[in-house]
Formats: structure tokens, sequence, C-alpha cells
């Protein structure tokens, strides 16, 4: 079950969930966007990063990993489209709070991309414009990642 803007409206959503089906099964999906004024300096958004909200970042993902969060799908608003790669001090920031699994998302354009999220410590990397485009193959992302030294089902 992925929640996301559902979440931060009603936090109870997720720790109702964690409880009744075990955290295993709850992917908390967050829209982060770079936002200064915050400690972290990120703000979570909502309904798909048209909406901030008064979160900071940080404290929004050790509240949701207590609620029974079982992984975290890190989408970066300001990479998101944009080809330009993902956001490696957003991952490294997650990365250093997170005691779960992280699955980051927003900003892939090339196969050296990848390899990059993990190195910020992604766990699992999702991408979509780059395979529906053709730009970049799955094969090709998994040969990179090997050649890489990541562990990849080839």
């Amino acid at each position: 079950v992925s929640i996301g803007s559902a979440g931060v409206q009603d936090p109870n959503l997720i720790s109702g969930v964690a409880e009744r089906f075990g955290n295993q099964v709850v992917v908390v999906s967050l829209d982060l966007k770079k936002a200064p004024s915050m400690p972290s300096r990120y703000t979570v958004t909502t309904h798909g990063g048209r909406r901030e909200t008064d979160l900071d970042a940080a404290d929004w993902i050790q509240t949701v990993i207590a609620r029974g969060a079982g992984e975290l799908l890190i989408n970066s608003i300001d990479s998101d489209g944009t080809r330009s790669g993902f956001d490696e001090e957003l991952l490294g920031m997650v990365r250093e709070l997170s005691s779960v699994p992280i699955i980051a998302s927003g900003g892939a354009g090339s196969t050296s991309d990848f390899s990059a999220a993990a190195r910020a410590g992604a766990d699992a990397i999702l991408a979509a414009s780059v395979f529906h485009f053709g730009e970049v193959t799955i094969a090709d992302v998994k040969r990179r990642l090997a050649s890489d030294g990541f562990e990849v089902r080839l």
C-alpha cells in the first residue's frame, strides 16, 4: 500500500494500515521540495507536489517511520521530469534519518544517474520517462549498475 497525501492529512492512516497488515506493506510516498527556510532545507508537498505544507521533511520522515512506514518513496519535486539526475543531497539526508529502505524517484536522465542515486543511499530506484521515451533501457541501467559495483538481477 502506498500512502502519500492522505497520510499527511491523516497520519493515523499510516499507523492503522501498519498495525492491521504489518509495516512491510506500507510504502509512504513523500513528494519533497527544496525550502531553504526549513531546518532540513526541504518541505513536504501534497497532491503530486502542487500543494506545499508547513511540514519539515526530516520531521515528517521520522514521524512516518515511527508510525510504521516499511519503505519510503522519495520523490524530489525539484528534479522530477528534469532528466538532470536525482537529488543526491536529499537522498543522503533521508539515508541518514531512515532505518527503512529508500526508493529514489525524480530526475533520471542517464544510466549514470541510477548509480549516483544508489551511492547517495537509495535501496531501489524508480524512473519513468527515460524508459517511456526510449532514452535508456532497463537492461542498460542494470548493466551500468552492475559495472559500478551494485548488485542487480540481470
